[in-house]
């Protein structure tokens, strides 16, 4: 680690992965409920499990990003960062915000809109703290050295934190509510946050594949042109069914599309930089969950996501369990993979260790993702069934839900994997390093160096 300001990133890194580990048990709750209707029915309303695992899974991933962008940026500036007193102050904004949001669904306390449903003033202080963050990250990026990577990745939070000004409007007309709802929900998943991908892919690939940064950083920004060119317009393969002009069918359709192919590009521009790259990284735990990262993205945000977002078949999978195959699958691959990659890259040198436990974290890589694609396989299945019967068959809404149970009990079960590889990843993470030898601390510091 070159600057002493990295450092800052540690408490942001040990926020995301507890959050993250309510998250998932929240999710493993919820589809409990599909099992068992009644279950927890008086004690916590399936709603409310839904809205605190939607809610967890937005706030870890940001809070990771942060640390990330704290992390990387001194070293990209070749600067110390602006002022870690601001940093920690920010977190603990955040942090307080989203656990009193958290606390608050269980008595009842929110807005009601889909993943925006914080109150008033937690989004108020959720902003406060996002411009801390924006201050902090720019003033760090004009004093020093500016990439094309840590250009990229600002250009990114900043567009999220001006999308996310959105979620404060919210006007009485549904179909007005839903297309500026879809500013905030699309254009971050879909949009801004495929610059935050593509910048963090390549810083780690600059540091483990020991490829040229000029090389990686075409690559770049090629990929932030298509995410842009496909990203902003692709929205419209959301607004078929909610009272907007007939002209988004077409242009869904044709940009909805085009949407896989930043996330194919990708997946050649990892393994491509991997395989010419002359670097032997120690981290091989990092590199997996690097490759998984964009291979998972392409699935589940590209290929599932185009499997059901052209208007002739959306008509009829249109809020059926294959949105909630694709929606997992996306979530997942894009950016819980992500934020996990630059984990187990960061981890092992904030802590002034070597790579460490990485069997440990290679084995919750598999048990994530293996559980992942399992309940996504078992969602699509349920989805494609729940269409023919209730929306080709006429059968009404409980009748179907009963038939389709058994693709519930196997989904509850792959959660049930998926929050063990996650508890797993915590104790390989944040548990006790294991003896290293002296021969591996020769290949840390050579695969540290900038390529």
């Amino acid at each position: 680690m070159k600057y002493q300001t990295q450092k800052v990133a540690y408490p942001f890194f040990i926020a995301a992965l507890l959050l993250f580990a309510g998250q998932v048990l929240f999710g493993l709750l919820a589809g409990a409920v599909y099992v068992w209707p009644e279950f927890m029915a008086e004690a916590m309303p399936f709603h409310i499990m839904r809205m605190s695992h939607t809610n967890l899974l937005v706030v870890w991933l940001l809070i990771g990003f942060f640390g990330a962008t704290y992390y990387l940026l001194p070293e990209e500036a070749e600067t110390e960062l602006h002022s870690p007193m601001i940093a920690y102050i920010q977190l603990g904004i955040f942090v307080f915000a989203g656990a009193a949001a958290l606390v608050g669904y269980q008595f009842g306390i929110h807005e009601g809109r889909e993943f925006l449903e914080q109150p008033l003033w937690v989004k108020i202080l959720l902003t406060i703290s996002f411009l801390m963050f924006l201050y902090n990250g720019s003033r760090t990026l004009l004093a020093g050295r500016r990439t094309a990577i840590s250009m990229i990745l600002m250009a990114g939070l900043w567009l999220a934190a001006i999308f996310w000004l959105f979620s404060f409007y919210n006007p009485s007309n549904l179909s007005l509510d839903k297309m500026y709802w879809w500013y905030v929900i699309h254009l971050w998943v879909e949009g801004v946050w495929g610059l935050i991908m593509a910048s963090l892919l390549a810083y780690l690939l600059v540091k483990m594949s020991g490829v040229d940064r000029e090389i990686i950083e075409k690559w770049l920004y090629v990929i932030v042109g298509l995410v842009l060119f496909a990203g902003l317009l692709g929205t419209g393969h959301h607004y078929y069914w909610i009272g907007t002009p007939g002209y988004w069918q077409p242009l869904g359709n044709i940009f909805g599309a085009l949407e896989v192919l930043p996330l194919f590009s990708m997946v050649v521009f990892t393994f491509y930089m991997f395989w010419q790259g002359s670097r032997n990284h120690p981290n091989k735990a990092a590199i997996l969950w690097t490759l998984g990262c964009a291979v998972m993205a392409f699935f589940g945000a590209g290929v599932w996501g185009l499997m059901h977002n052209m208007s002739w078949v959306n008509y009829y999978s249109h809020g059926t369990q294959v949105t909630a195959a694709h929606g997992h699958l996306a979530f997942y691959g894009a950016y819980v993979m992500l934020n996990l990659a630059v984990i187990s890259y960061a981890m092992p040198q904030l802590r002034g260790k070597l790579p460490y436990n990485q069997i440990r974290n290679m084995w919750s890589f598999w048990m994530m993702t293996g559980g992942m694609a399992f309940m996504t396989f078992t969602l699509t299945f349920a989805g494609v069934v729940q269409t023919h019967l209730q929306r080709v068959m006429g059968e009404n809404y409980m009748t179907t839900q009963d038939q389709i149970w058994v693709f519930y009990a196997m989904r509850f079960g792959a959660g049930i994997i998926v929050v063990i590889g996650a508890l797993v990843f915590l104790w390989a993470t944040l548990g006790k390093p294991r003896e290293q030898t002296p021969k591996g601390a020769a290949h840390v510091a050579a695969g540290s160096a900038d390529g």
